[in-house]
């Protein structure tokens, strides 16, 4: 017997009938013989409901009451998909996160899973009940109601995966795998049949929104193997698995972009100790994510420093950096937000040379400027014009022999 844990995300529960479809598949596992545990999402759009109601309240709702309300999407989800159990005949019962124990820091609206405790679920499953469990939230240590976060869910069902050491957590979303490219603009990308923690990792953190990242990070570091694929299909999907699993290693496995950047450049800043924590300080206080960063020394004491921050933080950070740029002394502050990260992913790029230059060599075909470039062992990422986004992924997924009709590298 095993233990299969299934997360189904919020267009699998968008009404009765497709309730109705999970409660199916559910019991197709649970007949196999497995024991089996379900995390669902709030119905697609309900979040985003509950969020529009709290705004019509107050334009700074309390993050505390935010959550309690926002926690009511998985709720309601997970209550109906048990009635429909019991009503087919089959022993269930829902479970809120803080009934399922799962326990977090106090960070509400963006919390952290510090526990879970298996034991009122192990109980459970010990006599064949289905578990339907709220995802997306868990509770303090002084039992407030938190969330989790956009894609907590996600990090929900591998979290409760890796408690109950179950065989395979199954993330159950509207596309059928995890591709070598977005397929909606490269319609040569192909579906992988496997793909590594550490790949998928940086897919997730470089633009590929498929998986959250925190679910990934949990679910390597107690190697769970996460299944990605369809509600509405029948079809195998993508196994995330160690590396060392005896997958295939592309050279490059997947190109990735992402439209959500900003640079910012400060010229002719005193190249001085102490001068970068000037200009980073105040940005980390105020809660904004520094992706890249590139620094050219100048002649005469002098230095450029260029950043990435998200888009949405782009006119926050250029004040802050105005303002520094003043009590430094840095001659100018400027900014775009018409730019976009492009990526190619793979673990074997470990062992293979000339990536970096398979890639320049592509996009300086197509004539597009590379302004930033960023690298780590599986991974480099080029700063382009935002225009040339879609055509850079297309012309990297070929060159790199990811084409659904191409031979692999």
């Amino acid at each position: 017997m095993g233990l299969i844990v299934q997360k189904y995300g919020g267009t699998s529960v968008a009404d009765v009938d497709r309730i109705r479809n999970v409660a199916q598949r559910v019991i197709r596992t649970y007949e196999q013989g497995n024991n089996v545990v379900v995390i669902l999402s709030a119905m697609a759009g309900v979040t985003d409901t509950l969020i529009d109601l709290a705004a019509g309240v107050t334009g700074d709702p309390d993050k505390r009451e935010l959550d309690v309300l926002l926690a009511t999407g998985e709720q309601t989800t997970s209550a109906l998909l048990a009635m429909m159990l019991k009503s087919m005949g089959y022993a269930a019962q829902s479970l809120l996160g803080h009934q399922a124990e799962v326990v977090t820091d106090c960070d509400f609206g963006n919390a952290r899973i510090i526990e879970i405790g298996a034991k009122r679920m192990c109980e459970l499953l010990e006599k064949r009940t289905i578990l339907v469990v709220a995802g997306f939230q868990g509770a303090d240590l002084k039992g407030n109601i938190t969330t989790l976060g956009r894609g907590g869910s996600d990090t929900s069902a591998v979290a409760i995966a890796a408690a109950l050491k179950a065989d395979t957590c199954e993330i159950y979303t509207d596309v059928d795998g995890i591709y070598t490219a977005d397929p909606n603009i490269c319609h040569k990308a192909r579906k992988l049949k496997e793909v590594s923690y550490d790949e998928m990792l940086n897919m997730a953190s470089l633009g590929a929104k498929v998986l959250q990242i925190r679910s990934v990070g949990f679910a390597k570091k107690y190697n769970i193997p996460v299944h990605v694929r369809s509600s509405f299909s029948e079809e195998e999907g993508t196994m995330v698995v160690s590396e060392d699993s005896g997958m295939e290693q592309l050279m490059v496995s997947g190109v990735t972009h992402n439209k959500d950047e900003a640079r910012i450049t400060l010229k002719k800043v005193p190249d001085q100790p102490g001068i970068a924590a000037k200009i980073f300080s105040p940005v980390a206080e105020s809660g904004i994510v520094v992706d890249m960063i590139i620094q050219n020394t100048r002649a005469g004491g002098q230095t450029d420093l260029t950043f990435t921050v998200p888009k949405a933080d782009f006119k926050k950070t250029l004040e802050i950096q105005k303002r520094i740029a003043a009590e430094i002394g840095a001659e100018d502050v400027y900014g775009d937000d018409h730019i976009a990260k492009v990526s190619v992913i793979g673990v074997g790029m470990k062992n293979h040379s000339g990536v970096a230059s398979i890639m320049f060599n592509t996009l300086a075909r197509e004539n597009i400027n590379i302004i930033m470039i960023s690298t780590s062992e599986i991974r480099i990422s080029c700063i382009i014009e935002e225009k040339y986004t879609e055509l850079a992924v297309r012309v990297l997924h070929t060159a790199f022999g990811l084409d659904a009709e191409c031979e692999t590298v």
